[in-house]
């Protein structure tokens, strides 16, 4: 029974991590792509009516995408990691190559 429990508990954190990167990363994607779109609606022409651009829309664009930059960025960092014999340590954290032990 406590194999079965720790199978489990192991794939539940697979799965947690999975939907977290998996499906996180791109819908925040989608989500800064709608932001940047709702930022940068225009008037049109003068002496016509449309949407207004907004600021918050932009900067909301912006920080969804330096997430999603990150979160790929540290991916490949680990990967690179592990192909030279290091690890990823988040111990102080800011993420640093180490050693593995």
């Amino acid at each position: 029974m406590d194999n079965l429990t720790l199978a489990l508990t192991g794939a539940g954190k697979v799965l947690l991590a999975s939907l977290l990167l998996g499906a996180g990363l791109p819908a925040l994607f989608a989500l800064g792509i709608r932001s940047l779109a709702y930022g940068g609606a225009r008037a049109h022409e003068p002496a016509t009516t449309g949407p207004r651009a907004q600021v918050a829309g932009t900067i909301a664009g912006y920080v969804c995408f330096a997430v999603v930059l990150l979160g790929v960025l540290l991916g490949i960092t680990f990967i690179v990691a592990t192909g030279l014999g290091k690890a990823l340590s988040f111990e102080h954290v800011f993420p640093v190559l180490v050693d593995k032990h």
